[in-house]
């Protein structure tokens, strides 16, 4: 009878026992762990909260680029909690081994450039092991998929691979893949509204291209972003390519939470070409944070925000 314990107790602790090591891609790179980290470092807003959303808190030892661009609320200081952050935009090198960290969670233009002192490659040499958002992966690798929803579901899947969090993972996806179901359910048959996602800039506008997430977001609502044949994730391009497309709807990031949007449609509302468009000669937009536009948790209601100001007469 002892013996048939022991067996049953090993059976059931045998799953953790040979969970690692594990290995997942890094924007092509096999990057593999032969344990879960304990001392992450984790680069902006929406990264953290892909971390905060599987409770890796107690294995997080500092953020960086958080303060330096925006504004947060209560919520996310409450999730951060004690964890400091090392630094307000881009991390240097010294940043970051003051906290002797064993991994780090960044992507190129998001706290990582190419040929700068904090790379993959940089940081390896100190035991730190990177991985890469993998919407920025289109910067070293024009050889991508045009972006879909997996930019997120799948860096969450490796999130929890990675910190023994897999069940946790699996089921934050699930979640998020059913309430986008009921969203297009919702948007049904309508489809096709022209969008233009205005993130900033006076004489050249930055905005979504084909790679980034807000392309698959606004294909989700029921739009189709007007700069999706833009080769890039994030990028810049003209005034009158924008208003040459007449887009019927605009998204408009808002960094400080504070009625910043303000700014960019009185710009528009200004502009000799912009302001004959129907989107802006009617006023049709929504405003959404920094944190709802790059891959995150909060993607699945921004996507239900797009949605539902669009579609008004679908919810």
């Amino acid at each position: 009878m002892k013996r048939l314990v022991l067996c049953i107790a090993a059976t059931l602790v045998a799953p953790t026992a040979f969970a690692f090591p594990v290995t997942v891609d890094s924007c092509g790179t096999p990057l593999t762990f032969d344990a879960a980290p304990k001392r992450a470092v984790i680069q902006d807003i929406n990264m953290a909260e892909m971390a905060f959303a599987l409770r890796l808190q107690p294995s997080i030892v500092g953020l960086t680029g958080i303060t330096g661009w925006y504004k947060v609320g209560p919520e996310f200081k409450a999730e951060q909690g004690s964890i400091p952050e090392l630094a307000p935009k881009y991390p240097t090198l010294e940043n970051l081994l003051a906290v002797e960290p064993d991994f780090f969670f960044a992507g190129w233009y998001y706290g990582m450039k190419p040929g700068g002192d904090v790379t993959p490659d940089t940081l390896a040499p100190h035991g730190i092991k990177t991985l890469v958002l993998t919407e920025s992966c289109v910067h070293l690798d024009k050889n991508r998929p045009v972006a879909s929803m997996d930019l997120l579901f799948g860096d969450v899947e490796k999130l929890g691979q990675i910190f023994d969090r897999e069940a946790e993972a699996e089921k934050l996806v699930a979640g998020w893949k059913e309430r986008l179901a009921d969203i297009t359910a919702k948007v049904g048959e309508r489809n096709g509204t022209r969008v233009f996602l205005y993130d900033s800039g006076e004489d050249k506008p930055f905005t979504a291209g084909k790679f980034a997430i807000p392309t698959a977001m606004i294909e989700a609502a029921g739009g189709n972003n007007i700069m999706a044949d833009m080769e890039t994730s994030w990028g810049n391009t003209d005034w009158e390519t924008v208003a040459a497309h007449n887009p019927e709807f605009l998204i408009l990031l808002d960094y400080q939470d504070d009625a910043g949007y303000r700014k960019l449609l009185d710009f528009l509302k200004a502009h000799p070409a912009m302001k004959e468009t129907d989107a802006v000669k009617n006023e049709r937009f929504v405003a959404l944070r920094y944190a709802e536009l790059t891959p995150g948790p909060a993607n699945i209601e921004a996507i239900d925000k797009i949605a539902r100001a669009m579609h008004p007469e679908a919810f």
